[in-house]
């Protein structure tokens, strides 16, 4: 793929692009490799989850939403209280401030992974959230081993694909892959997209407001963040109960955090919680889907302070879960796909 006539496709889409054309050598393509990484994972409640590293901040942040909400009685309050879903919202905000300062290429920058993760700092973060009233104001502050850092501005993707899939013997997949934005850079080699990744970098290597370098800022040979977030979960026997992933950029993030919710507290089937309303947040305040569900729950959360705003937010989620002795899929109906199963039982 990195040598010869698929390489010179690639060299010559970019070199004849019509905007911003631009040269990539021969070297820089056979110079390049795919890096093995680490899982990240660490404990929910009874859960063990496991989800992507650095330089995604999937696992981090996802793992960091539900270790804010531990401390919390999500199961008891249900998915119709509005509380839960006021919780969920402040958790997300203070995990993506994180997210924003300390996640990037751990290859180039020191990634506080143990120090986001840490019970003893979640708790202490979750201390900031009142069950009764929005914060209004989420910064994020230093984990155990962290180093200074700067605040990016921020960036958007929108272009990743997801799938989940289990085998007869109990192997699970679950794949996120991206091009950034929708189509890629809109260049195509040998008849496929190239990518745009270099907008996942921030778009200032360094801070307005103190002239330090920022997590993610663009180097040569340097990874951009992503906010892919495929996770698998383990049940207490350490067999996978469920696996999910999902597209929509940073957005991600938050409709595979819902989905583990919706599963692993409110106890719904995958395919339920995938069809509860996706929530995030924007300049505008906090947004739920602009669905029956999201318009109705907004309303409802009027009353912790917000002015939840109604958005389309789309997504693109796939998951398998295991029942008994039988595996069951589900997708996403915001968008195209299905789950498609044969009729033998798991072995592993």
């Amino acid at each position: 793929f990195y040598t010869g006539a698929n390489a010179k496709a690639i060299i010559d889409a970019v070199a004849s692009a019509p905007r911003n054309p631009a040269t990539i050598t021969a070297a820089d393509l056979t110079g390049y490799a795919a890096r093995p990484r680490d899982a990240v994972c660490t404990s929910y409640r009874q859960y063990r989850v496991c989800g992507m590293g650095p330089p995604s901040s999937g696992a981090t942040t996802v793992f960091g939403i539900l270790g804010m909400l531990e401390g919390f009685d999500m199961q008891a309050m249900g998915r119709d209280n509005p509380m839960s879903w006021h919780v969920l919202g402040e958790a997300m905000q203070l995990a993506y401030a994180d997210r924003e300062l300390y996640l990037g290429d751990a290859d180039f920058v020191d990634v506080p992974v143990k120090g986001l993760l840490d019970k003893a700092y979640l708790a202490g973060r979750a201390q900031l959230i009142s069950p009764y009233r929005a914060a209004g104001s989420y910064l994020p502050v230093k984990p155990p081993g962290a180093p200074e850092r700067s605040k990016p501005a921020p960036a958007q993707e929108e272009g990743p694909t997801p799938f989940v899939a289990v085998d007869r013997a109990g192997n699970v997949a679950n794949y996120t892959s991206t091009i950034e934005s929708v189509f890629g850079s809109h260049l195509v080699a040998n008849g496929y997209f190239l990518n745009n990744e270099l907008t996942d970098f921030d778009h200032s290597p360094v801070s307005a407001r103190d002239g330090a370098l920022a997590a993610n800022r663009v180097a040569p040979g340097k990874r951009p963040l992503s906010s892919m977030s495929p996770t698998i979960v383990y049940g207490p026997d350490g067999k996978v109960v469920l696996a999910v992933g999902s597209a929509g950029g940073k957005r991600i993030i938050m409709h595979v955090t819902k989905t583990l919710i919706g599963v692993l507290d409110w106890g719904l089937t995958a395919q339920e919680a995938i069809n509860l309303p996706n929530i995030y947040f924007g300049r505008a305040g906090l947004l739920l889907e602009d669905d029956d569900a999201g318009k109705a729950m907004a309303e409802k959360m009027k009353a912790f302070g917000y002015s939840p705003v109604p958005t389309d937010l789309g997504s693109k989620l796939n998951a398998v879960e295991r029942v008994g002795d039988v595996w069951r899929g589900a997708a996403d109906p915001r968008g195209p796909g299905s789950a498609a199963v044969d009729d033998a039982p798991p072995q592993g």
